[in-house]
């Protein structure tokens, strides 16, 4: 669809996607927004479809002398092609919509992210990384692009302070969030998902002696991450199977949840890639290709 644009702040549809920024809206919607170029370029090679597309060929052309330069109308007509709506704005308008300063004239409306455990398909033997009580959405954010270059088969929030479709987790996963399978559950349902599954369970916490270098993270593993004020709560703690610490020189008792994840996540690709060698691949052909 073409040939819409909106030239007031006011109009309804602008009003609906401004709206979007709210958790209950989205949820309500079952839909999120996908700001900036970059952002909807890996949204769509993941494969999420947009349901309409807000666009400014203002902002688009911004850093270029002339708009046969910018790049920005092959995306639009990427989209359009996929049967999206697609929106022409002014720049008042845009910008009235946009969440974010100085907007690159992108803002694609799409099915939010996440699945229930029970639609949640995994491989045997996969690595997962359990998100427990994260609040801030950046460090979501940033554990999805982990995950992601991790080859991690799928990653839970528990019982989250943020929902997958919060802006800011998008813009900070770079897209992952729609590329890396996730879901959202109450701890409860967590662990039983993970216990029907024969999956063992490694917290991560200080208050341990074997480093996450000494565990064994091979086979059916999810890692869990729990909040950097309090850790994981009683019960999560209480469920796993191994604790694990990242042993640290400083006086700092606490790493970055997100940069946490990441460490015991590629301990965990480094002792899986080692296991395929050993046994799949004994001259060593196997290469830089990772997987669960």
């Amino acid at each position: 669809m073409t040939g819409l644009v909106i030239t007031s702040p006011a109009n309804p549809r602008i009003k609906a996607v401004v709206a979007l920024r709210n958790r209950r809206d989205r949820a309500r919607a079952g839909v999120t927004r996908v700001e900036g170029r970059e952002e909807l370029g890996l949204a769509l090679a993941a494969g999420a479809r947009p349901r309409t597309l807000f666009y400014c060929p203002e902002l688009m052309n911004a850093n270029y002398s002339t708009a046969a330069q910018a790049p920005g109308m092959d995306l639009v007509a990427q989209v359009r092609a996929l049967g999206t709506e697609t929106i022409e704005c002014t720049r008042a308008v845009f910008e009235k919509a946009s969440y974010r300063e100085g907007p690159d004239g992108f803002l694609a409306v799409i099915d939010a992210p996440g699945r229930s455990l029970t639609d949640l398909d995994v491989p045997d033997g996969s690595l997962m990384l359990i998100a427990q009580g994260i609040e801030k959405p950046g460090n979501l954010g940033a554990m999805l692009r982990t995950a992601d270059a991790a080859g991690v088969a799928a990653v839970i929030a528990a019982d989250p302070g943020t929902d997958w479709g919060n802006p800011n987790v998008i813009r900070s996963s770079k897209g992952a969030v729609f590329a890396v399978p996730v879901a959202s559950a109450t701890t409860a349902e967590t662990l039983a998902w993970l216990g029907e599954r024969g999956y063992a369970l490694v917290a991560t916490t200080p208050d341990t002696d074997l480093r996450h270098t000494d565990s064994d993270l091979t086979g059916a593993v999810a890692i869990a991450v729990g909040t950097e004020k309090y850790g994981l709560d009683e019960e999560m703690f209480d469920a796993a199977t191994v604790k694990v610490r990242i042993p640290m020189a400083g006086r700092i008792d606490s790493l970055n949840a997100a940069t946490a994840a990441a460490i015991v996540l590629f301990e965990a690709v480094r002792q899986r890639r080692s296991v395929t060698r050993t046994t799949q691949d004994p001259e060593n052909t196997w290469g830089e290709s990772w997987g669960p």
